[in-house]
């Protein structure tokens, strides 16, 4: 079954909707959205986009994982 994922909605947003974001973004190298109180504070705010661009990623790189994960990525 897919999954969308909005890669300009809130980390806090995603997760809540799907907890497995979570564990994808950090397996994709986010480690610090797993910080007690990082979600509710800076997940509020910051977006998939906006984390790929703070941690130099490769964007095609995050979104075959999470499509690996069964997500289809909206943009």
């Amino acid at each position: 079954m897919h999954k969308t994922l909005s890669i300009n909605e809130s980390i806090f947003d995603l997760v809540s909707r799907d907890p497995e974001v979570m564990d994808i973004m950090i397996e994709l190298g986010f480690r610090d959205i797993a910080k007690p109180g990082m979600l509710q504070t800076a997940g509020r705010f910051m977006t998939l986009t906006k984390g790929i661009k703070l941690k130099k990623m490769d964007i095609d790189t995050v979104k075959q994982t999470f499509r690996r994960h069964g997500f289809i990525i909206q943009e």
